[in-house]
C-alpha cells in the first residue's frame, strides 16, 4: 500500500461513534434489508493503532529513500547506466518525504489547536 493510500484509508475508516450516528452516508448492517437488524451486528476487526499507521508510513518513506540512494550509488559507481531510473527513484523518495513532513506539520498543528481549546 502506498503512503497516500495509507493516509486516505486511515481518514476514511469509521469509528464506532460514527457508526452510531449514521456513519458517513453509508448504511450500516442494521439498515440493510435481509440482515436481521441489530441482532446480527458483528464487531468490526480491530484496526491498527494511529502509531502503527504512522510507523508504517515512515517505514515506507525510509524504504523509498534507501532505494533512491542505492540507485544513485549504482549509477555513480558505473554498475548501472539507468540514470533516468535513478532520478525517478530519487524524486519519488523526495516527494514521499515532503508528504510525510506535511502530514507531520498538520498533525502538530492539530495537536496545538486542541491544546488551545478551552474546556
Amino acid at each position: 500500500m502506498s503512503l497516500i493510500g495509507s493516509v486516505s484509508s486511515f481518514f476514511q475508516q469509521q469509528t464506532p461513534a460514527m457508526r452510531e450516528l449514521g456513519g458517513l452516508g453509508k448504511a450500516g448492517p442494521a439498515e440493510m434489508p435481509g440482515l436481521g437488524g441489530a441482532a446480527e451486528i458483528k464487531t468490526p476487526p480491530a484496526s491498527p493503532s494511529f502509531g502503527a499507521i504512522l510507523d508504517h508510513m515512515v517505514g515506507e518513506v525510509n524504504t523509498k529513500m534507501a532505494a533512491g540512494s542505492a540507485e544513485q550509488a549504482k549509477v555513480l559507481s558505473g554498475e548501472s547506466t539507468n540514470l533516468h531510473q535513478a532520478m525517478i527513484s530519487m524524486q519519488e523518495a523526495g516527494v514521499a518525504f515532503s508528504l510525510m513532513v506535511e502530514v507531520r506539520n498538520k498533525l502538530v498543528e492539530s495537536y496545538q489547536e486542541i491544546m488551545r481549546m478551552q474546556v
